[in-house]
């Protein structure tokens, strides 16, 4: 086992080491020049390394950085056992900000309900986007809100990428992107399904993207109201994705059967 062990994180931080080296910094110059999507949120030392989406900065402030979910650690939490790759995600982050000054860049809301700041991050020595420089190893899925949608498809492209080359969590099963019709199995968890909406329409002025002719049984994506308007607002119908091949994130819950609630467009990609 031990020997093993040992193997696996040589073969691990081998794969992050190539990874890494095929980064670019968002940026040609420093970090202070953020994106334009950005509000600079001033630059801070990360005195340690909570998990692997997670940083504590030298002045205190708690750094969630936006739009990544790495593999969760039980982080003192009764009952929570340990997503696969957790510690390597968390040894990833290590190795890219461990002790290095950044910068935050805030994209939207930046305060969570625990107190954390919620900001993309940089690294000041070089520039490299540390939301970024995660989802191309692997080594995480993006997951966006509503209130921070800064960089989602840009989040996105990464993660394509890496899942394409089958690095990090792409090579497990536990992450795999599940088919519609076994959206079942991830009720209560955060998942990635794809499939073809067989209808969509609003009713009421609640948006449903059915994806089996039986609605109370078979996967749906719902959309509020609110949601409705975000999604007409940027010139997206409900109806626009019927026949249509996508890939939808969130959180599923059991309601007539298995659904996610789409809040902002960039939860569903189209893949046809």
């Amino acid at each position: 086992m031990y020997v093993g062990h040992i193997c696996r994180a040589k073969t691990f931080a081998v794969l992050i080491l190539g990874v890494l080296a095929g980064l670019s910094p968002v940026s040609p110059s420093l970090a202070v020049d953020l994106p334009t999507q950005l509000a600079d949120g001033g630059a801070g030392t990360v005195r340690s390394v909570i998990d692997g989406d997670t940083v504590l900065l030298a002045d205190g402030r708690e750094v969630r950085l936006v739009g990544v979910q790495a593999p969760k650690l039980p982080l003192g939490r009764a009952g929570f056992e340990t997503w696969p790759l957790a510690e390597e995600a968390k040894r990833l982050l290590e190795n890219l900000v461990g002790g290095q000054a950044v910068r935050l860049g805030y994209g939207g809301l930046r305060m969570d309900r625990h107190g954390r700041e919620l900001a993309h991050l940089f690294r000041e020595a070089d520039g490299l986007w540390i939301q970024g420089a995660i989802l191309a190893a692997g080594m995480g899925r993006t997951y966006s809100f509503p209130d921070n949608r800064a960089l989602v498809w840009e989040m996105l492209a990464e993660e394509r990428l890496a899942r394409a080359a089958r690095h990090g969590i792409w090579s497990d099963d536990f992450y795999r992107i599940l088919d519609h019709l076994d959206a079942g199995q991830a009720v209560d968890q955060f998942a990635v399904i794809e499939g073809r909406v067989t209808a969509a329409d609003v009713a009421r002025g609640r948006g449903f993207l059915n994806f089996g002719d039986d609605f109370r049984e078979d996967f749906t994506i719902t959309l509020a109201p609110d949601a409705v308007e975000l999604f007409a607002s940027e010139g997206i119908a409900v109806d626009s994705y019927q026949g249509r091949r996508v890939r939808v994130r969130g959180w599923v819950q059991w309601r007539n059967g298995p659904s996610v609630s789409a809040t902002h467009p960039e939860q569903i990609e189209l893949l046809d």
